[in-house]
């Protein structure tokens, strides 16, 4: 499955995360989380003290910091010059500030960029908000999955509170309903920004995971993976380069 790249997109909460890197783990590719390429520059940002709501600001400094991706699904990992900010980009300040500056066009630009770059000939499974609609718009296979707010301020909120226990990052604590709130906030701003906002791509598979464990989700994903990888190589259409931004 070398050519084979599967895009999952979604909001915050539907499972992306977890879904993704079970994928990537039972067919043996390359993970990719986007999303924690613009946590690690919103983190580069703040830690420079720019104010991440300048938008000028944030353009003109993208082109800085070395942001690292790690693929291994078994052990995700993201660098910014040379320094581990996995546990940091999860904090409180980095969620409320990245959609700012992920809504920057030049933030974008270089950003997907670099996951073209990483995504190469594909052999990798993607997840993120725009990876069907503008990073690898000819994936093998695109998925969008959704859930209900309560069930992706659950989620979010379990999340959230594993990493504070499992790292040295800690926020103010919140609760389900503060965790909906937030995600109908950043819901808003990912889905009307200009650039690239949130949307479900041509051709990609709604998938709700509301009433769905994880188990279940990632085996519905393999099953679209085996139908449409048949497909493409009855076509001919496999493998796709991303090389170019």
């Amino acid at each position: 499955m070398a050519g084979l790249v599967v895009a999952m997109d979604g909001p915050s909460g539907s499972g992306k995360s977890s879904a993704s890197r079970g994928v990537a783990k039972a067919l043996g590719l390359r993970y990719l989380d986007t999303g924690a390429m613009y946590r690690a520059m919103t983190w580069w940002v703040l830690e420079q003290g720019v104010d991440p709501a300048d938008t000028d600001a944030v353009a003109a400094r993208a082109v800085e910091p070395e942001i690292v991706s790690g693929t291994d699904p078994d052990a995700p990992s993201i660098h910014v010059d040379g320094v581990d900010v996995a546990g940091p980009i999860r904090g409180a300040q980095v969620t409320g500030a990245v959609s700012l500056v992920a809504a920057v066009p030049e933030v974008r630009a270089r950003l997907v960029a670099l996951q073209r770059r990483i995504i190469g000939d594909g052999g990798i499974v993607v997840e993120g908000r725009d990876i069907g609609t503008v990073v690898a718009p000819e994936a093998t296979l695109k998925i969008y999955l959704t859930a209900s707010a309560e069930a992706r301020a659950r989620r979010r909120h379990a999340e959230l509170s594993g990493a504070a226990e499992s790292t040295a990052t800690t926020g103010p604590a919140t609760t389900v309903e503060a965790q909906q709130a937030e995600l109908a906030r950043r819901d808003r701003l990912d889905s009307t920004r200009k650039t690239d906002p949130l949307s479900m791509a041509d051709g990609a598979v709604e998938l709700d995971t509301t009433a769905l464990n994880l188990e279940q989700v990632i085996a519905e994903v393999l099953r679209l993976v085996e139908e449409r990888s048949g497909s493409a190589a009855r076509s001919g259409s496999g493998g796709q380069h991303y090389e170019r931004a």
